[in-house]
């Protein structure tokens, strides 16, 4: 539901001032008034002053004696109130502007995640709506954010980019419709997931997003965010719908498809409740082993890369014909090779660098 911006008053009239008002047309001092509603004079006059509210049972008795209908008194009190809380929330945001640099906003700007402005304040009420929080010094507290303000491994890491780069992918996967989530299926889905590697992103990206969709998986790629450091990320939003998560930036196509079949291994293999962020700092981590291993063996199985690997031949040729052998793209095979000691990086033998198209904003 949209709603339309509003003006609202800039100062706030305690409700005193009309009672008072009330009463003098009445010819009532405040020790009158008092003693008709049976109060101290104290509390009246704290009631005048704005220190004291009017409740409902105060406004009942101002009914009663000055003949001003209760829910007047009532709606007075809560606008009085209201305005003093917008005026306390505009202090909060003026406070919270003054480190607004912490957050990419120009980066998510351009992404459309958020509306351009260089107004500090305007930033913050921007990123607030974004983020989905009513102060951006929550957002460390709030599940879905938590584990990138948990991430400290790199110096120059900003785990408030990290944290946007997450809100927007869960924006996007909330709008992607999927089927409830079929493991069994799921795991007899990948020999044809895997022999998409063959095509190139123009022909598979539609093809991938539909058939991880009918299993249960939202795949959201999303442009990479400067100081995230972090190219993958598998959570769930319910139990029924997965989020598969990729950065999109400069990727070589073997990266990718490790990457995806990594979080997919995630996805069949761990527990629901832990969100994953990929970095590719993880050689002590058991279940990111595990999913290593698991992408490794799915794209290239064990026992034929062992005999190819034992021929110790590794030319173009030699590539080719292993990978048409095993019905995956021939680039796969060069990147396992260079990450096995087998081929130095210098070496590029069909390995290529995927262009995506994509839709940005969440």
């Amino acid at each position: 539901m949209e709603t339309k911006p509003q003006d609202y008053p800039d100062l706030a009239i305690p409700p005193g001032e009309y009672l008072l008002e009330a009463a003098s047309e009445k010819g009532l001092t405040q020790s009158d008034l008092a003693r008709r509603m049976g109060r101290p004079q104290q509390k009246i006059n704290e009631i005048i002053k704005g220190s004291k509210a009017i409740t409902p049972e105060t406004a009942l008795q101002l009914e009663q004696v000055l003949g001003v209908p209760a829910h007047i008194w009532t709606g007075l009190e809560a606008d009085y109130q209201l305005i003093r809380a917008r005026q306390r929330a505009q202090q909060h945001i003026e406070r919270e502007a003054t480190d607004i640099k912490r957050f990419p906003y120009a980066e998510m700007a351009s992404h459309g995640w958020v509306e351009p402005t260089r107004k500090a304040t305007a930033r913050v009420r921007e990123l607030r709506r974004f983020f989905g929080v009513a102060s951006l010094e929550n957002l460390a507290d709030v599940k879905s954010y938590a584990p990138a303000f948990r991430k400290r491994d790199r110096q120059q890491l900003s785990q408030e980019a990290l944290a946007a780069w997450l809100r927007a992918g869960t924006l996007q996967a909330h709008r992607i419709d999927t089927e409830p989530y079929d493991k069994k299926v799921l795991k007899a889905l990948l020999p044809e997931l895997r022999r998409l590697t063959l095509k190139g992103p123009d022909q598979f990206e539609r093809e991938l997003h539909q058939r991880l969709a009918a299993v249960g998986v939202a795949l959201v790629l999303l442009p990479h965010l400067s100081k995230t450091y972090t190219h993958g990320a598998t959570f769930w939003i319910s139990s029924r719908k997965a989020v598969l998560m990729m950065s999109i930036r400069g990727r070589w196509a073997d990266v990718f498809w490790f990457s995806l079949f990594h979080e997919l291994a995630h996805i069949l293999l761990h527990d629901k409740r832990q969100i994953f962020l990929e970095d590719g700092a993880h050689e002590t981590n058991a279940k990111e082993c595990e999913a290593d291993e698991f992408a490794s063996n799915t794209l290239i199985p064990k026992t034929p890369y062992r005999k190819f690997v034992s021929g110790g031949r590794f030319g173009a040729e030699a590539i080719r014909a292993f990978a048409q052998q095993i019905e995956i793209a021939p680039g796969i095979v060069t990147g396992r090779l260079q990450h096995d000691g087998h081929l130095g990086y210098t070496v590029h033998e069909f390995r290529e660098r995927y262009q995506w198209t994509e839709s940005e904003k969440p």
